[in-house]
């Protein structure tokens, strides 16, 4: 919907600020917006407009990560210096109920990445606010939605609302997590502004039109609320409703109703949550690429004391089992970052957060059936942590947001086509109440549109109202694209009264505003400078034709066309740096302070490299951090004091430019990283539990014998076959069923989520299998005993080998995993025996990769997969030899790598499947499983495997876990390729052995 204003009103309010009463009339509107806070302290306010901290006005730009996802508390920094370099002002995170907490008396914040306040701890090292996430529900397609797996028995009663047993379970999880979270918030010294209750719980109403309220929502979300304040939480509470339709728990919505938060936000994801685009039927109609919606009515509705806040708005989307390989960047790449993030500013959002920023590996048991082993999410800093052009495509308006003070108050006056001269192209105008600065963002009026549109904007300035350009020229729009253009843009003292080019950024150099300007190569540009007398090309690389008017205002520049990048300088000391997008890419604003809101009498700007991660002044040394691909120019402009330049710790022969600049050449990393070949292997067969006379009394079994359980879906047949019942949650889980006599046959019912597999075998000898579908959870099978060896005057054995995708999301979460039922013909079951991760949920071996880490192979109880293990009487094969028969066979290997100091590299292992298609894999890395390749229902190939899991100094043990689910065996080839090395300030070889414990003999009670 569109918002009209009359041109009476136009031309009435245009009438008011040419006589001068602009600024007081429309402060009358910045006068009726209160300004509130919690009631237990100020530090953090917020009103119609935007957040407030410590008194100052903030554009939260945010970006999501996941600690438990990248267990490695060193590549944590990196991934926050590259939010921090892209502009950002904070990050957000989940935490983990599940990752915490093995069992329902032990919960684990120290060991490892279990130690989640580092991240705050590095937060306040670089300057970054943080929004913080703890649950107890996170969703985030992972295991149960974050939940701990003993909490899906259905023993705790039901989830999510106010039953006394779930908030007996929940409440010792919230409350550290809300203690330890407490001694980092900005009320208390830390970074940390914003804290969330539960998640996308839009539960508050029975009837949202006649506000007829769910109590027991309203007292569970009171629950928590209370609890997060008796833990020293004192800062806002926020939440995030799932879609436009629930409108829940908005102090302005519903005054004094239960369960209210400080502030509400709303997530959204427009381009489809999913690559597989058949999911988004959702709450915004039919789904249409490059869609944009409509919330500026929904906040006006829902929040209007409140900033138009995006707790989530859509970074990415997942790849679901079944998804195209390597997920689909095509479709939310750099375009849509553009077009889509513009697009919010356009209706007056001024706090949002990318879901996700980075998002990871679903590594060990943290995936759900949604979606397998990568989480990548097309992120603009992708899986294994390399950037791009979405990445550098979203910093560019990051690092606008954080510079544009007069963003943080605006009312939209306009949103229409009438503000331009192209009826294909529309504008909002947004204008600051009290400076009377203006941002109109231009957009196809049919926003799917792709096609390369120019047009002229009219605008009201300081001077007069304008056709710009005026000189020459036009503006252009192309394919799927927004601008957002200034006008009585402050830079400092001094004013750009217009551009026809997007600010990338400004920062006062020496007490003199350098703004830059960016846009797309070839296009004409027209700005203007106010008060400036005259200016002149000081710097033209790619030799752009620019001409000069000036008049009684000040000095207009149109350049035709732009490319590269060209310098201006001004009689009133302004400098313009006019460059073309591929040239902003590389543009930089690293702060001298680590203050998030980043002055811009602290910055200083850096042309040329991939990634420029900070900077520091050491006297006449400006030292600059970051990382390069290439040979690279650095050019810096900074004060008149410095006069060399360092990169990463190395002083470089530094050149100063006749305008001022500081230019050196920073020569790349051009070395060559060995890696290994894996040709080299050793095997053990990986399934001797479906042999006979397998020994199942030892510590790994227990006997299957419940006759009811707790769970609300009863099974069909006893005893309870449920895993969750007997303690095994992880992965891969076997059952032994015993009978006497003969039987013809066996119908088994079995659960595991989409894309779960399992196999059976009677006295050793394979019987069949559900190879697995990714639209569906539930297995069924009627197998046939023919030609089967029985034991017909004594006890045969059924083998049941499940391979679970992990727990559903939100209610479906206590869905069982395991057999729901199995009937023989022609006799009876008498015993049942499970196995599962070693120890169960009971017994901890290994906590610092923590209860998801590791599932019930035999491999995995054993400690195969271990750095330490010994392997040496094994015999030697490869899995590119493989194996015929249905089965699991392990394969081993030491493989040595050695990465330079001073360098990030990153690694992943490429899987294929030369034969049958009808096996699942699993990769293991130094003990952490980090791929599953199911050809048979999934595309993923490729499996990046971060620094630390992966040593990078040393030996590292790899593990395949090939299981052939047919008499067709099982071949599979296995590579490791190198994605990417750059020369950079974060060496990914840090010490990392306490990350990589290795095999103890309390193993070998488990076989």
């Amino acid at each position: 919907m569109k918002t009209i204003h009359s041109l009476s009103w136009l031309s009435a309010l245009s009438s008011l600020l040419s006589n001068g009463a602009g600024v007081n009339a429309q402060s009358d509107a910045l006068s009726q917006w209160p300004v509130h806070d919690n009631g237990l302290n100020d530090v953090v306010q917020w009103d119609h407009y935007s957040f407030k901290v410590n008194g100052k006005r903030l554009f939260v730009f945010s970006g999501e990560i996941h600690y438990w996802r990248i267990p490695v508390p060193e590549v944590w920094r990196d991934l926050l210096e590259k939010i921090k370099a892209a502009g950002f002002t904070a990050f957000a995170f989940y935490g983990n109920w599940g990752y915490h907490s093995v069992n329902n008396h032990t919960m684990d914040f120290s060991t490892g990445a279990h130690d989640f306040t580092k991240l705050f701890d590095i937060a306040k090292e670089l300057g970054l606010y943080v929004i913080t996430r703890p649950g107890p529900y996170v969703n985030a397609e992972v295991n149960a939605g974050g939940f701990p797996l003993w909490l899906t028995t259905g023993a705790y009663g039901a989830l999510r609302v106010d039953d006394p047993r779930y908030l007996a379970a929940l409440d010792p999880y919230f409350s550290k997590y809300s203690a330890l979270t407490s001694k980092h918030l900005v009320s208390n010294g830390g970074n940390v502004i914003v804290y969330q209750i539960e998640n996308e719980y839009g539960s508050q109403w029975l009837d949202t039109v006649k506000k007829i309220a769910n109590a027991p929502a309203g007292r569970y979300m009171e629950f928590l609320e209370d609890t997060a304040r008796a833990n020293s939480i004192d800062i806002p509470l926020i939440h995030n409703n799932p879609n436009l339709n629930s409108k829940s728990w908005s102090e302005d919505f519903a005054p004094n109703a239960t369960g209210n938060v400080d502030v509400a936000g709303l997530d959204s994801y427009p381009s489809c949550w999913s690559c597989n685009l058949d999911e988004c039927t959702g709450t915004n109609g039919e789904y249409v690429a490059y869609q944009v919606i409509d919330y500026y009515d929904y906040f006006k509705e829902v929040s209007p004391t409140q900033p138009s806040f995006f707790p989530e708005f859509q970074g990415g989307s997942y790849n679901p089992w079944g998804g195209p390989e390597g997920g689909c960047p095509a479709d939310i790449g750099a375009d849509f970052a553009n077009l889509f993030y513009r697009n919010l500013i356009s209706q007056r959002v001024t706090a949002l957060s990318l879901y996700m920023m980075y998002g990871g590996t679903n590594w060990g048991a943290l995936a759900c059936p949604v979606v397998a082993t990568s989480y990548d999410y097309s992120s603009p800093i992708s899986e294994n942590r390399k950037i791009d052009s979405k990445y550098y495509e979203t910093k560019n308006l990051a690092m606008f947001t954080r510079v544009a003070e007069d963003l943080t108050v605006t009312e939209r006056l306009g949103n229409n086509t009438a503000y331009t001269t192209n009826t294909a192209v529309q504008a909002s105008e947004l204008r600051n109440p009290d400076t009377n600065a203006a941002f109109y963002v231009t957009i196809h009026s049919y926003s799917p549109s792709g096609t390369d549109e120019s047009f002229k904007l009219h605008v009201r300035t300081s001077i007069g109202n304008l056709t710009i350009p005026r000189l020459a020229g036009s503006i252009a729009l192309k394919g799927h694209q927004a601008k957002i253009l200034v006008t009585d843009f402050a830079i400092g003292n001094q004013t750009l009264t217009y551009s026809t080019a997007e600010v990338l950024t400004y920062s006062i150099v020496d007490a003199k505003p350098i703004v830059v300007l960016s846009t797309g190569v070839g296009e004409s540009v027209e700005f203007h400078i106010k008060g400036a007398t005259h200016g002149s090309v000081v710097s033209n690389g790619a030799k752009s034709n620019a001409t000069f008017h000036s008049d009684s205002h000040g000095t207009t520049v149109n350049v035709r066309p732009v490319s590269g990048m060209t310098v201006f300088k001004f009689s009133n000391g302004v400098k313009v740096v006019l460059a073309d997008k591929p040239t902003a890419y590389l543009f930089w604003a690293p702060n001298l302070s680590n203050d998030p809101l980043a002055p811009v009498d602290q910055s200083v700007l850096v042309q040329g490299p991939y990634l420029v991660r900070g900077a520091t002044s050491e006297g006449e040394v400006l030292a600059l951090k970051g990382d390069i691909t290439k040979t690279t120019t650095i050019e810096v402009f900074a004060s008149e004091c410095v006069s060399s330049l360092a990169w990463n710790g190395k002083k470089l022969q530094t050149t100063r430019t006749p305008y001022g600049t500081l230019k050196a050449v920073v020569a790349a990393f051009n070395g060559t990283i060995q890696l290994p070949s894996l040709d080299t292997w050793k095997v053990n067969d990986g399934l001797p539990e479906r042999l006979a006379d397998y020994d199942d009394t030892t510590d790994a079994w227990v006997k299957a014998d419940h006759l009811t359980t707790p769970n609300p879906q009863k099974p069909d047949t006893l005893p309870v076959l449920y895993t969750d019942d007997y303690g095994f949650h992880n992965n891969f889980h076997l059952f032994r069923g015993y009978f006497d006599g003969s039987a013809t046959g066996v119908k088994l019912a079995v659960q595991g989520g989409l894309a779960f597999g399992w196999s059976a075998w009677l006295n050793g000898a394979f019987v069949g299998s559900y190879l697995g579908n990714s639209t569906v959870g539930t297995g069924n099978m009627t197998l046939s005993f023919a030609n089967m060896t029985m034991h017909a005057n004594g006890k045969n054995v059924l083998l049941v080998a499940q391979d679970n995708s992990g727990h559903d999301l939100r209610s479906d979460a206590v869905k069982p995993r395991g057999i729901l039922g199995a009937t023989l013909q022609g006799a009876n079951f008498t015993e049942w025996k499970i196995a599962g991760e070693a120890g169960g949920e009971d017994v901890q071996l290994d906590p610092l990769r923590g209860t998801l880490s590791e599932g019930g192979q035999i491999a995995e109880r054993l400690g195969w997969h271990l750095p330490g293990f010994d392997d040496s009487t094994w015999n030697s094969s490869t899995p590119t030899t493989g194996f015929t028969g249905a089965g699991i066979n392990f394969y081993r290997t030491v493989v040595p790598l050695h990465v330079p100091e001073g360098v990030d590299a990153s690694f992943a292992f490429v899987l294929n499947a030369p034969a049958s298609k009808m096996i699942r894999v699993q990769l293991y890395v130094n003990g952490y499983q980090y791929g599953r390749f199911n050809p048979w229902v999934g595309n993923e190939v490729k499996f990046p495997v971060p620094p630390g899991v992966l040593n990078y100094a040393g030996d590292n043990v790899i593990g395949l876990s090939v299981w052939a689910q047919s008499e067709e065996g099982g071949k599979v080839d296995i590579k490791m390729e190198q994605e990417y090395a750059v020369e950079s300030s974060w060496s990914s070889n840090f010490e990392s052995e306490y990350l990589r414990p290795g095999w103890t003999e309390d193993r070998l009670a488990y076989a």
